[in-house]
């Protein structure tokens, strides 16, 4: 298992970044603007961890490290959604 042989969490592995990432950018329109705000709020969240994203963490094995990065991403989801839909940029 990989957490056994790197530890919990580690920088060599990126599907969880990846897989949030993914998140913050679906449906969303393909201009780099709104790829750019997504990096931004998807790197905020992710390092801020507000709003059960820590809890999410908490998660036995591979599991809060993979929800943790989900609920990042469905969070900017949220944001950019809102932003394109209220024309702010």
């Amino acid at each position: 298992m990989v957490e056994e042989a790197w530890g919990k969490d580690s920088s060599k592995v990126v599907i969880d970044e990846a897989a949030g990432m993914s998140l913050s950018l679906l449906f969303v329109p393909v201009e780099l603007k709104y790829a750019i705000a997504a990096f931004v709020l998807f790197r905020f969240f992710d390092i801020a961890k507000p709003l059960y994203i820590r809890r999410l963490e908490k998660l036995p094995r591979g599991w809060g490290v993979m929800a943790d990065d989900l609920l990042a991403g469905v969070y900017s989801n949220i944001i950019i959604q809102i932003i394109v839909l209220s024309n702010l940029f």
